[in-house]
């Protein structure tokens, strides 16, 4: 006789929605990664062939920049498991890293640490909240990466109103085109059937 109570069996059903990983949820890293990691290598053309249309203002060419948060947030949300995040940015680096950027191999240190900070914000919700508002801080925090990396390693020698202009706007665009981005992806995933094996499939 079974001394499982439903509470306990109720405990480790959750449990396993939650933390445990399942072959779809490695395949949908993998397709994710991949068809994001092509993206990036597009906008990586993109930023370069803008670059001359910001000479008067440098900062504002981050308006473009939250394209690069995408990948974790979009794993977050669809796979909706701990560490989705974080996997999925860094596969999506890595396929950006073989297709070529300007950044080479660090690219990869990128991806981790732009899949670490939305994970964090998964994490801090209890892997429970995955609407519009979820979707817009986690990329917002993943914003905070370059908002900081790049003025530190790449843009010290501009004037403090440029860098801070910089970081606002690199947070700014996160939010908008990786977090709503993302979150308006999800849905139209799921309308169209296309997330039958997760529990984003809900929307």
């Amino acid at each position: 006789m079974s001394n499982d109570t439903p509470s306990s069996q109720e405990r480790r059903d959750t449990v396993d929605r939650v933390w445990g990983w399942h072959a779809a949820d490695l395949v949908a890293v993998a397709v994710i990664g991949v068809a994001v990691g092509a993206v990036f290598w597009l906008w990586n053309i993109l930023w370069t062939v803008t670059t001359p249309l910001f000479v008067a203002f440098p900062p504002g060419q981050a308006v473009i920049y939250g394209m690069w948060m995408i990948s974790g947030v979009l794993g977050g949300l669809i796979i909706r498991k701990p560490g989705a995040a974080l996997l999925t940015s860094v596969v999506a680096a890595s396929v950006s890293a073989v297709l070529g950027n300007h950044w080479e191999i660090i690219v990869l240190f990128h991806g981790a640490l732009q899949g670490i900070l939305p994970e964090l914000v998964f994490l801090l919700l209890g892997y429970r909240r995955w609407g519009m508002g979820a979707a817009v801080l986690a990329a917002a925090v993943a914003g905070l990466s370059p908002a900081i990396r790049d003025n530190v390693f790449y843009n010290l020698t501009w004037p403090l109103g440029y860098q801070i202009a910089y970081a606002l706007i690199a947070v700014a665009s996160s939010a908008a085109i990786a977090g709503v981005g993302a979150r308006l992806l999800t849905t139209a995933l799921a309308k169209a059937g296309a997330l039958a094996p997760f529990p984003s499939a809900r929307g």
